[in-house]
């Protein structure tokens, strides 16, 4: 089954009496998976019924690849809801930490909370309504963000939603000292060489992991300089195997091959 990125629409009209238009949220079954579509037969996220907290698209394990750097993270943030796999992931892998999720339109808010597995909002967890842009230029959340997974894209998969420089140095305003954030990019599409172009600009360093599915690409952006110890890496990988079962060796093995380019 092909893989298109989940996404958000995004207000066609900037006359502020209207309101956003989204695409249908749908839903399909095969294999144990249950899969989030907006009105076509591309799939937007994905859950494994049986284990309803586990990331099942490779390109959302990869998301998580901040671990690699971060043992105890206390604040993640992911901006696209998506069928709340990150959202979920972290809560459950991070019992110490806050999360915060960004998603635009309600009818993903309300389908992740009935048919994939969305714990209610606690002292934990918040998931909001509102648009990421907002929230990334909201001054209450300078510096609060530990790892802010980014994935938006509209529903045609054109590119993401928000792509400029501007945008990035925001999501870069909301991290901490030593924050990370990972992008869901679209390797084979005209977007993503501008969006790496937006992200270097905004950030001290960027890795892009290798293409997986059907042209995903995970950028990993620092928001400080970083010296890349492979074999500390390594290490750090084979613990996050054995305490969550995600594929870190492969994630190390691809920062690897990027730094022989």
């Amino acid at each position: 089954m092909l893989i298109k990125r989940k996404s958000i629409e995004k207000e066609e009209s900037s006359r502020p009496a209207r309101k956003p238009k989204f695409a249908p949220v749908t839903l399909s079954e095969q294999d144990g998976v249950r899969y989030l579509h907006f009105g076509t037969e591309w799939v937007q996220g994905a859950m494994r019924i049986r284990k309803p907290n586990w990331p099942e698209l490779e390109y959302a394990q990869q998301m998580m690849a901040a671990m690699l750097w971060q043992e105890q993270p206390r604040h993640l943030a992911q901006l696209g809801l998506g069928t709340a796999t990150l959202t979920k992931f972290s809560y459950t892998t991070f019992p110490d930490a806050t999360i915060t999720a960004v998603e635009l339109n309600p009818s993903v808010i309300a389908i992740c909370e009935s048919m994939f597995k969305l714990p209610p909002n606690d002292a934990r967890l918040r998931v909001l309504e509102m648009d990421a842009l907002d929230f990334v230029n909201d001054e209450a959340n300078a510096g609060t963000i530990d790892a802010l997974q980014v994935d938006l894209y509209d529903a045609t998969a054109r590119g993401p939603v928000l792509d400029t420089a501007e945008f990035y140095q925001a999501c870069n305003r909301c991290l901490s000292d030593d924050g990370i954030m990972t992008v869901n990019l679209f390797g084979d599409h005209p977007s993503y060489a501008r969006n790496i172009k937006a992200i270097k600009f905004a950030f001290a360093q960027v890795i892009c992991l290798p293409e997986v599915h059907d042209g995903n690409v995970v950028a990993i952006a620092f928001k400080r300089q970083r010296a890349i110890d492979l074999e500390a890496l390594t290490a750090r990988a084979a613990r996050i195997l054995a305490d969550t079962k995600l594929p870190a060796k492969s994630w190390v093995k691809g920062i690897a091959a990027s730094l022989t380019k």
